[in-house]
């Protein structure tokens, strides 16, 4: 090879085997230029392939029999060079296969012949002829050659840790990782006094559980057995977390070891959880679940489903608060809410624009299930929000408590994937695996995940492999369908006998020093029993229930002239910004929306209520899938200049806000984003947190987040939100999917005041409605508002509302038909309706302006739940020669709000008055597909509620 002089003077430095390396570098630039440092693409950018002889590839002599008497290099011996760097790489990738992270040994082997060298035609020989910087460039001094490298690496990447990385692309993190695995002093080996800390902790842990399993025989508990280690690990990455400035760390877990975790990290007191068992009688229910029987004043919910706090100090200072979340049996639902939870702690609220968030100060560390983890898409829906610029909050430390068993079924019948973490690497989370009954190894893996989270601010997940001692409950027998597994454990030492052996081994402690552990812990235990039974604890569970004041609701009618001054600054946008055409002229026409004559329809509506709640001082939050703009296109909050497609959002410029406005379009799910919505208000009890459905229809995706959290969450946890849902409902013929919000089953969900379920027919409704729910945040009175939002009504002129109704005005919770009931002697019939088929009504009326309405009167019920019956009372006891009273809806019979409202209007009804029902029959699916049979029902049952019924028209005799 001839090669110029001058080219000659970037290979100079490198002598003997380096070249060998450089020429694997190359190999892996020309596949991959990201796979090679910055360095090195430079190089080869500007130089191209290194010399394969000459000057710069003389020293590989020094290796060996590497150069010929003719001067040129020894291909075979660089070939070889080259080849061990393959070696290298598949160990660091494909070790985890051959790691010891197997507590039980019930794994099938696996194929690990991509680990030997013999896979390369490699031998000891020749890897003893190559120095070890050559082919692993963490070499330290204690590894010369590269079979001393080989055989480090090998010891490295089949140990206790089994380290995934390869799918993690940035190249940085990914060298990060590498090197960190591969140090042999970081993280730092735990002290001798960290150890028998350790020990003690898990002592702690297994005795807890022991205790439990003898006193309350039969009960359950959900042992955290198999798995003990999890505890010292959540108290280690709690240190370091709040070290790095976390003054929130919350945390997410099932309840498999969720109460060993409350009385150890969260610092429940032994005797509160003792006085749960002692009035729990559910040891004979089946399979699973069972409730405490301490329920004073709410219904409550089982001992491990329930959630706590503890605020950790330093001397008198509070560092962080930690949080454990309630969870219901849903497993992995949690997950959103928690990251809720993170967000709202992260975000700075005070100042007017996007809420400033700061990463540092809340941490996450969720705890998942073997089978849940990769069997629940609301686990992937979550990992979703790691990079998505609402719902990211600087990373999540996830830990798999992997105890092989869903239940009872074994992971070849509840995942395709090789690990339970797989799903992690489509989100290019590092992965680690664990095994549970190494504690030092577990320390070293929680320490590396909280360095990387604290230094990259992304997730890292640590499968923690272990085992469950019992079956899925204690009063479930394993052996029935997992013998050969439960012969193993009955057989198998658990961690914290394992560790003192190892410690005793190295002589940290002795004998003597385990006993008195052991016995120091288990004298805590019986005090605290004692204690239980001495004063029966209850105060834990206790809520107050004395009967509280009525509601005090703030007033929501805004002076016009505040109203005139910030829709003109609404309208303001920089000079240089090109503001959509057609968009701009809509816009414009809002200009006048205020003055006399004119009316605000439902966009301008909600947007006043939003620019007059910040300038009051209320932080809002909206999101849902198309929010900006929203589906119908009537919000347009986020504008975008036409010609380079900046944004703009009016709220964050407008001057009389004085706190934060956050509007973000969210991911096409609605389970993992109204959980994280949830989880953020009930965080963040301050804010007014809206989502809004892309329609209706796809609510009931999140059907799961509906009935455990939104509805229950305060009955179940004393769990307080003011949640606003905005679901896109009515019967437009526009087929199945895009009619029905559900509102049926909604009002089901309804009792003890738990939500509010509206239904409006008029844009001043929504902006007193908005106004009043950013009124009730951060008391006693908040609760979550579920409303039927319009679609063609968000045009419809008849749902504008002129000024004064905004200046003057209140939500009302029933309105009265403009122009009905003048003769309330003349009134036969009553009809009551909510949302758009009031204005369908109303159409039908004016249509027939000649005809003869005395008869008739109309109510909308705006609010639907809690039932407005004082308001419609009033009403009704107008009209003394009332004989029916008709419940008109667009809904099918057996979807809407009739099963709800029936019994409750026959309540009320005045003696003598029927009560009927008027509206589309009984379907199964919430409408038709066909336009023309949508338009002849809706014109059918239409007529018939304005067909008035008089005696000539009743048959008689034949």
């Amino acid at each position: 090879m001839t090669i110029e002089k001058g080219n000659m003077k970037p290979w100079e430095s490198y002598y003997g085997p380096n070249m060998g390396y450089v020429q694997e570098q190359y190999e892996l630039f020309t596949q991959d230029p990201g796979a090679v440092t910055p360095a090195y693409r430079e190089l080869f950018e500007q130089w191209g392939a290194p010399p394969m002889s000459g000057k710069g590839a003389e020293s590989l002599s020094n290796s060996g029999n590497a150069q010929t008497a003719s001067g040129s290099v020894d291909i075979q011996l660089l070939q070889k060079a080259v080849t061990a760097g393959k070696l290298v790489w598949n160990i660091r990738t494909y070790g985890h296969l051959a790691a010891d992270i197997d507590p039980l040994g019930i794994s099938e082997a696996t194929d690990t012949s991509l680990l030997e060298p013999k896979h390369f035609q490699l031998n000891e020989e020749d890897l003893k002829a190559l120095p070890a910087s050559l082919i692993w460039e963490g070499a330290d001094g204690q590894t010369t050659t590269g079979w001393d490298a080989i055989q480090r690496l090998r010891q490295i990447y089949t140990g206790p840790i089994a380290y995934e990385f390869s799918h993690v692309h940035e190249v940085q993190e990914r060298e990060w990782l590498n090197r960190r695995a591969e140090s042999r002093t970081s993280p730092a080996p735990l002290t001798h006094k960290e150890r028998t800390a350790l020990l003690e902790r898990l002592v702690e842990a297994e005795q807890f559980e022991d205790f439990l399993h003898k006193t309350f025989v039969g009960q359950k508990r959900f042992s955290i057995e198999g798995n003990d280690v999890l505890v010292p690990m959540l108290d280690e990455a709690v240190r370091l977390m709040t070290e790095a400035g976390s003054s929130h760390i919350l945390m997410g877990m099932a309840h498999r070891g969720r109460l060993n975790v409350l009385a150890h990290v969260l610092g429940k007191p032994y005797s509160k959880i003792f006085s749960e068992f002692h009035h729990a009688p559910n040891k004979d229910l089946v399979p699973s679940e069972g409730s405490t029987g301490i329920n004073y004043g709410w219904t409550g919910d089982v001992k491990y489903h329930m959630g706590a706090n503890r605020f950790v100090k330093d001397g008198e200072t509070v560092q962080a608060r930690l949080t454990l979340a309630n969870n219901p049996s849903h497993l992995e639902y949690v997950n959103p809410v928690v990251q809720g939870f993170a967000r709202a702690a992260q975000d700075d609220r005070r100042e007017p624009g996007y809420p400033k968030q700061d990463v540092t100060k809340a941490a996450t560390i969720l705890m998942h299930g073997d089978a849940a983890f990769p069997g629940e898409g609301i686990v992937a829906e979550t990992l979703n929000f790691k990079a998505l610029p609402g719902y990211q909050n600087g990373g999540t430390i996830h830990i798999i408590v992997n105890n092989r068993l869903g239940f009872t079924t074994d992971s070849s019948d509840s995942r395709s994937t090789y690990y339970a973490s797989d799903l992690a690497k489509g989100y290019e989370i590092p992965i680690v695996h664990v095994n549970a009954d190494n504690p030092d190894a577990c320390i070293a893996a929680i320490r590396m995940a909280a360095e990387y989270r604290n230094r990259f601010k992304k997730d890292f997940l640590i499968d923690l492999i272990g085992y469950r001692r019992y079956g899925h409950n204690e009063t479930d027998d394993p052996e029935t369908t997992q013998p050969l597994v439960y012969d193993k454990v009955k057989n198998h030492p658990t961690v914290s006998h394992l560790y003192q052996e190892v410690l005793k081994k190295e002589a940290v402690i002795d004998d003597a020093y385990i006993a008195n552990i052991r016995d120091g812990v288990a004298n805590r235990l019986k005090e605290a029993y004692d204690q239980m039974k001495k004063n029966e604890v209850h105060e834990y569970y206790q809520r107050n229930i004395s009967e509280s004041e009525a509601v005090t609701v703030m007033p929501t009618a805004v002076p016009l002239e505040q109203l005139r001054s910030i829709n003109a600054d609404l309208l303001k946008w920089p000079e240089n910004f090109n503001v959509y055409p057609k968009l701009q002229r809509i816009l414009q026409r809002r200009s006048t929306a205020l003055n006399e004559g004119e009316k605000v329809d439902w966009s301008l509506a909600e947007t006043l209520a939003f620019a007059t709640i910040l300038a009051d001082g209320k932080p809002i939050r909206i999101s849902g899938q198309d929010a900006e703009r929203a589906t119908f296109a009537h919000r347009n909050l986020v504008l975008h200049d036409a010609k380079n497609g900046d944004k703009f959002c009016p709220l964050h410029h407008l001057p009389q806000a004085k706190a934060s406005f956050a509007i973000y379009n969210s991911p096409l799910s609605e389970e993992s984003v109204v959980g994280f919505e949830y989880g953020y208000n009930v965080y963040s009890p301050d804010t007014l947190v809206i989502w809004e459905a892309q329609f209706g229809d796809f609510a009931n995706c999140a059907q799961v987040i509906f009935d455990q959290f939104v509805s229950a969450g305060r009955a179940k946890w004393s769990q307080k939100s003011s949640l606003v849902m905005l679901l896109p409902h009515a019967n437009e013929g526009q087929g199945p999917e895009h009619t029905s919000a559900r509102l049926e089953r909604f009002l089901q969900l309804c009792a003890e005041d738990n939500m509010t379920v509206v239904n409006l027919s008029s844009a001043s409704q929504y902006f007193h409605l908005l106004r009043r729910q950013a009124s009730l945040t951060e008391t006693e009175d908040a609760r979550p508002l579920v409303m039927m939002s319009p679609k063609s009504l968000i045009r419809n002129p008849r749902v504008a509302s002129p000024a004064v109704e905004f200046s003057e005005g209140k939500f009302e919770l029933v309105l009265e038909q403009p122009g009905l009931g003048t003769k309330p002697n003349q009134v036969e019939r009553i009809i009551l309706c909510s949302g758009k088929v009031a204005i369908d009504l109303e159409d039908a009326i004016d249509k027939d302006k000649e005809a003869d309405w005395s008869w008739l009167h109309i109510i909308r019920v705006e609010q639907l739940y809690p039932f407005p019956a004082e308001e419609i009372k009033r009403v009704l006891a107008r009209f003394s020669k009332l004989k029916e009273l008709v419940w008109v809806q667009e809904e099918n019979k057996n979807m809407g709000a009739w099963t709800y409202m029936e019994p409750r209007l026959r309540d009320i009804a005045p003696e003598g008055t029927t009560v009927r029902y008027e509206g589309r029959p009984e379907h199964a699916s919430p409408s038709s597909g066909y336009q023309l049979v949508h338009s002849m029902e809706q014109q059918l049952f239409i007529a018939a509620a304005l067909k008035q019924t008089t005696k000539n028209n009743i048959p008689l005799g034949r």
